[in-house]
């Protein structure tokens, strides 16, 4: 299914968590198509951030909230009376997931509850999409990919929580919304790589602050096998859902693994291989445990449903997710127009 994004030409679309990194690219594809967007979230959580360098409150109605905090949240929702809501905002690096527990148990399953209470006592909202992850599953190292009926528990304090968040959102489904009024869906999504993202304790990121800090790219876990993506692929799955099911709730809404084909679920070292390629100018990468925290070894997705639902497949490798998010930060680096960047981008991936 080539999906139109013009459906959201004029919709009124709510997204908490915009001033993130995935929160920024989605609020710049939404404007491109038209929608009006609101969003609610904290400051951009990262210094600096794609939110501010590509100016995306020009294109919105930026919010400045915490999730936490439900009559801020209400207040700013109910002024937006939104039709679909895509619930980004959470707290999403596993490292600080156990340096502060109870931050990431706060803001990612009672931002969750906040957002769809806000939803249950709406009279606007068509179509809810809640954004997890793909560590939401009871990870078993195994070799073949995850299917959304496997059993949810995620091992350390931010994919637990992403897994609450889901249970949260099957109960508030089962529970309230099961006159299909309203459509409710949640997405699990794999790692996702573009320009823009300046989270710590990333690959992607530490390799373009390496590279501009002229120093060896340090790999933590080479060997471990992640489900890479470039952001707008994940992006793009979720307008397709929220929109589908927004037109038929019964045939679309459900629960949906977002991630690449087997052939890009790439160790982390093979990942950084493709970055030095792209890049050039003689970088390198070094491997050096620095023995952190739990982190799981192998993990991907069956995405078989969301494929045969909709007819969905992903539309750049990861070859060509490297070589854009390249694209991107050099742009940045040279002091060049980003917003054209990120325009061009998503033009070019939108033609596929």
């Amino acid at each position: 299914m080539n999906f139109d994004l013009s459906f959201y030409s004029g919709k009124k679309v709510f997204v908490t968590g915009h001033t993130g990194f995935k929160g920024a690219w989605l609020c710049k594809m939404l404007s491109n198509a038209g929608a009006i967007v609101t969003g609610y979230s904290l400051e951009p959580p990262t210094n600096p951030s794609l939110f501010e360098i590509a100016e995306i409150e020009k294109d919105i109605n930026s919010v400045i909230g915490d999730i936490r905090d439900y009559d801020s949240l209400k207040k700013a929702f109910d002024k937006a009376q939104p039709q679909i809501v895509l619930h980004l905002a959470a707290q999403p690096i596993v490292r600080d997931s156990y340096k502060d527990p109870v931050y990431t148990y706060e803001t990612n399953v009672m931002g969750t509850v906040n957002i769809l209470e806000c939803v249950r006592n709406s009279n606007c909202v068509k179509s809810f999409l809640n954004v997890t992850t793909d560590k939401v599953y009871l990870n078993r190292e195994w070799e073949w990919g995850y299917r959304e009926d496997e059993m949810l528990d995620g091992y350390d304090p931010y994919s637990n929580s992403k897994s609450c968040s889901e249970l949260v959102t099957h109960s508030y489904k089962n529970s309230f919304f099961s006159d299909n009024k309203i459509a409710i869906s949640t997405a699990r999504a794999g790692n996702v790589i573009g320009g823009g993202d300046f989270a710590n304790d990333r690959i992607i990121p530490d390799s373009v602050r390496a590279v501009i800090n002229k120093t060896d790219i340090v790999v933590r876990n080479p060997f471990s096998t992640r489900p890479y993506q470039h952001v707008l692929e994940p992006l793009y799955a979720y307008l397709m859902i929220a929109a589908m099911q927004y037109e038929d709730v019964e045939k679309y809404s459900g629960y949906y693994n977002v991630g690449p084909d087997d052939c890009d679920c790439f160790q982390t070292g093979a990942l950084v291989d493709l970055f030095v390629k792209h890049w050039g100018d003689g970088i390198k990468w070094i491997n050096k445990y620095d023995g952190g925290p739990h982190e799981a070894n192998f993990l991907k997705l069956d995405c078989s449903k969301l494929k045969s639902t909709f007819d969905w497949k992903p539309h750049w490798n990861l070859d060509k997710a490297i070589e854009m998010v390249v694209q991107w930060s050099k742009c940045w680096i040279n002091g060049e127009d980003v917003r054209a960047c990120m325009d061009k981008q998503i033009k070019e991936f939108l033609e596929v």
